[in-house]
């Protein structure tokens, strides 16, 4: 018999009550430490005492109005995201996959703008992870998401990963522009070179095509800039953005260049809920935070903390941990075994992570996360790879 909520998660036997900055409270009061963050939503923490008074003063006000209507707090989170990034204006949503289908709709009407409707097709990377409708499992192209879901929707060419001549060779005059994740998530952690993402930059601008970004996982900090492309010294036309953007709330948001936009006019594109008063509210709260002078300094030297650890780690058991891979606080643990038995036995030791592709543990703590904490970290993943080395010796 079918559960009433519908069936389309494997989900751990854990029930949580609350949280405290990079912890997680179950039903019988268990402490976890919170390396999952709600796959890297919670990028403050839990219950960070800013974020919780700013939702809870903008609920006691006004939650919802649509827009029909002209809505402070977005215009306050858009002025502010066009300050501090490439952008020149946002469009918002509910999630990381509406950002980008967002982001492809705005490429398409970029070229019908321009008078050339058949460039709509776009580049991708295998193993790729772009969300989960229609438009987005098919920009990924992984099997595993595809299956069931078929016929997909023809309008992207797959090259592969980090190939730079294939990407230039897939280049026709259907091509409206490229699309990829500057450092993967659920594909396993694994970033795109700088000089790349520059090349490919380049090789947009010389082909009079755009450069499309999906910063949902990697954007907002994480990689200890505002948004993982800015390493490489470059900026897209088109990026998506979500997950961390509202600390646990739900919020997308899309951000073009105005040349790259200018095809987005009212009718066009569309949300009820996108970017509402009470998701704003959110956002903004988080940005104060983000946007703090020396925060992502502070993010930039615990990753280098963290690295070091995880380093060492690695190399006291070569027989559970192949590799490690990413940046920031954003890190992939690659398993000679399977994944899942690590997540596992973390979990045994009150620790939480999440799989990946490419056999990888995902490692997404909060950014206002301690060295003390690290350590925990750490040692949890010792034990952990203990065991799990244990029951395959």
């Amino acid at each position: 018999m079918i559960t009433p909520v519908m069936p389309t998660y494997g989900r751990f036997d854990l029930a949580f009550e609350r949280g405290e900055g990079t912890y997680l409270y179950d039903e019988n009061g268990t402490r976890y430490l919170d390396f999952c963050g709600g796959i890297a939503v919670t990028l403050i923490g839990h219950a960070h005492p800013h974020l919780v008074a700013e939702v809870q003063a903008q609920a006691a006000k006004l939650l919802h109005t649509s827009n029909l209507y002209r809505i402070p707090q977005q215009e306050k989170l858009a002025e502010r995201l066009v300050e501090a990034t490439f952008a020149d204006t946002v469009f918002f949503c509910n999630s990381g996959a509406e950002a980008v289908e967002c982001a492809l709709k705005t490429a398409r009407r970029y070229h019908f703008a321009n008078g050339a409707p058949e460039r709509y097709r776009l580049i991708t990377m295998d193993g790729a992870f772009h969300g989960r409708t229609l438009a987005t499992i098919a920009a990924g192209g992984q099997p595993k998401h595809i299956e069931g879901f078929e016929p997909v929707l023809d309008a992207y060419d797959r090259v592969p990963f980090g190939d730079l001549d294939a990407l230039e060779a897939a280049i026709g005059p259907e091509t409206a522009g490229v699309l990829f994740e500057p450092v993967r998530g659920e594909g396993g952690i694994n970033a795109i070179p700088h000089e790349l993402l520059a090349a490919i930059r380049i090789l947009c601008d010389k082909h009079g095509i755009l450069l499309v970004l999906d910063e949902v996982q990697c954007g907002m900090g994480r990689t200890g800039k505002l948004f993982a492309h800015e390493w490489a010294g470059t900026a897209p036309d088109i990026m998506a953005t979500a997950k961390g953007l509202g600390g646990g709330f739900p919020i997308g948001a899309c951000l073009a260049t105005e040349e790259a936009a200018k095809g987005m006019v009212p009718g066009t594109h569309g949300s009820t809920f996108g970017g509402n008063p009470l998701a704003c509210a959110a956002a903004n709260a988080v940005l104060d935070v983000v946007l703090e002078p020396g925060f992502l300094d502070r993010v930039q030297e615990l990753a280098g903390y963290l690295g070091q650890k995880l380093g060492t780690l690695a190399a006291r058991h070569p027989d559970v941990i192949d590799s490690v891979h990413g940046v920031g606080l954003m890190r992939g643990i690659r398993c000679t075994g399977t994944n899942g038995d690590l997540v596992a036995a973390l979990t045994e030791q009150h620790m939480l992570t999440v799989g990946a592709g490419d056999n990888q543990v995902r490692l997404l703590p909060p950014l206002t996360i301690t060295e003390d904490e690290i350590d925990q970290a750490v040692d949890a993943l010792d034990r952990a790879c203990a065991t799990v080395s244990g029951a395959s010796g």
